[in-house]
C-alpha cells in the first residue's frame, strides 16, 4: 500500500494561500477601476451632450423670441387670447339691458287707468337690479288723482312673473338661439290669437341643424322674409297635442306636461297640467314660480310687494290734464337681466299681455314730466282725490 508523504510545510502552504487571495484582491480592484473609468467616461458624455443640447435648445429659444417679438400685433393678439380665456366668466356676468322695454310692459297697466314714465334709471351694478322710476298715473275718468290706480299698480307687483328656456326640436335637442326669429319687423313677439306665442325656426341657416338625422322633409316648413322656416310654438297646443297614449312620430302632451315628438319651447319656470273628469276633454292648468319682482311673496329681508313709492303729489301732464305724479323703486330678479337666460319674457298678471307688442307701444310708456300744480290753480290742488289704502 503506497503512501503519500507531504513534504511542504504548513507555513508554505498558507503562504500560498495568501498569494492567490492576494492576486484576486487585486484583479477585483482592477476590474472595478476599469468599470468606474467606463462609467466616467459615460456620464462625461452625457453632461457634454447635455451642455451642448441646452446650448442649441437657447440659441433656438432666442431666434424664436426675436421672432415673436418683431411682431407687431403681437400686444393685440395676446389681449385677445387673455380674452378669449375669460369668455365664460365674461358671458355669465353680462346683463342685457334692453330688456327693461319688456318688463315695463308687463308692469305698467293699460286701458283705462294709465301710468307713463318720465324718468327711468336702470340699476344693473348690484346684485339686485332696479329701476327707479317717475311717473304720473291717470285713471282715465274722475277724479283723475286717484291713488287707487297706483294701489293697484303696487299690488300687482306680487302677481308678475318671467320665463326663459330653450327651443327643441323632435328629438329634444336644443335648437341655437341665434336660428330662432321671435319677433317681426314692428317689434312684437310672434303670436297668433288663442293659440299663443310662436317662433320661426331658420332651418336651413348655418349651424341650426341641432341633429344629424334632421330631414327637412320631417318639418312642415313656411317661407319668411325668404327663408325657410318652422314655426315653433312657445305656448303649448293642448287640444292639438294631448292624446292618452304616445304614437310614432305624433305630437304628444301627456297630462303631466311632458311633450313629445314635435319642436316646441322647454320653460325653465311655467309647467303644465291637465286633469280629465268622465272623459271630457282635458283642462289644463299653468304653474310658474319665477318671480319677477324681488320680494314678491314676501321674502325675508325684503318689501312684500317688491316695489317702494317714495314720493307722490298732484300735477297737470303735457294735456293739462289731472294726473298722480309719484316716484318709486322696483327690485327685480337677478336672473332676468342674465345673458345665459335666453328667450326671455316677462310676464303681466293676466298671463296674456306678456311681451312688448310693438315699438309703438315702447313709445306710449314714456311721456313728459308732469308739471307741478302752478299757483292759482285749484282745480289742481285742491283736486277730489281717493285716498290711497295700507
Amino acid at each position: 500500500m503506497a503512501h503519500e508523504i507531504n513534504l511542504v510545510p504548513d507555513i508554505k502552504n498558507e503562504m500560498i494561500k495568501t498569494v492567490k487571495l492576494r492576486n484576486y484582491i487585486f484583479f477585483g480592484c482592477i476590474v472595478v477601476a476599469a468599470a468606474s473609468v467606463l462609467l466616467t467616461l459615460i456620464f462625461g458624455l452625457i453632461m457634454g451632450g447635455q451642455r451642448i443640447a441646452i446650448e442649441n435648445k437657447k440659441s433656438t429659444l432666442g431666434e424664436l423670441s426675436a421672432k415673436l417679438n418683431s411682431y407687431t400685433d403681437l400686444n393685440d393678439f395676446l389681449t385677445i387670447k387673455d380674452q378669449l380665456g375669460n369668455i365664460d366668466t365674461l358671458t355669465s356676468d353680462k346683463k342685457v339691458l334692453s330688456r327693461t322695454f319688456n318688463i315695463l310692459s308687463a308692469l305698467l297697466p293699460t286701458g283705462a287707468d294709465t301710468i307713463t314714465v318720465s324718468e327711468l334709471n336702470v340699476n344693473l351694478a348690484e346684485e339686485q337690479p332696479s329701476f327707479s322710476l317717475e311717473a304720473q298715473a291717470n285713471a282715465g275718468k274722475e277724479p283723475f288723482i286717484d291713488y287707487n290706480v297706483l294701489d293697484s299698480f303696487k299690488k300687482s307687483m306680487q302677481y308678475m312673473r318671467y320665463d326663459y328656456g330653450s327651443y327643441v326640436d323632435k328629438e329634444g335637442n336644443t335648437i341655437p338661439s341665434y336660428c330662432m326669429i321671435e319677433q317681426g319687423s314692428d317689434g312684437a313677439f310672434l303670436s297668433e290669437g288663442e293659440k299663443g306665442l310662436y317662433a320661426y325656426w331658420t332651418i336651413e341657416g348655418d349651424g341650426c341643424n341641432p341633429s344629424e338625422t334632421l330631414k327637412t322633409s320631417d318639418y312642415a316648413t313656411e317661407s319668411y322674409n325668404d327663408q325657410t322656416v318652422v314655426r315653433v310654438w312657445r305656448t303649448p297646443q293642448f287640444n292639438d297635442w294631448y292624446k292618452e297614449k304616445e304614437s310614432s312620430n305624433q305630437p304628444y302632451m301627456s297630462l303631466d306636461g311632458e311633450i313629445k315628438n314635435v319642436a316646441h319651447f322647454e320653460s325653465a319656470c311655467t309647467t303644465y297640467s291637465g286633469s280629465v273628469n268622465n272623459g271630457s276633454s282635458p283642462k289644463w292648468d299653468t304653474t310658474n314660480d319665477c318671480k319677477l319682482v324681488y320680494g314678491s311673496g314676501g321674502e325675508e329681508g325684503t318689501d312684500e310687494s317688491g316695489i317702494t313709492i317714495t314720493e307722490s303729489s298732484n300735477g297737470r301732464d303735457s294735456s293739462n290734464e289731472l294726473v298722480l305724479r309719484f316716484s318709486a323703486n322696483i327690485t327685480l330678479a337677478p336672473e332676468v337681466f342674465q345673458f345665459t337666460n335666453t328667450h326671455m319674457i316677462a310676464v303681466a298678471p293676466s298671463g296674456q299681455r306678456n311681451v312688448t307688442d310693438s315699438y309703438v307701444q315702447i313709445q306710449s310708456m314714456f311721456g313728459q314730466r308732469a308739471a307741478d300744480c302752478a299757483e292759482g290753480d285749484t282745480a289742481c290742488s285742491t283736486a277730489k282725490t281717493n285716498e290711497r289704502s295700507n
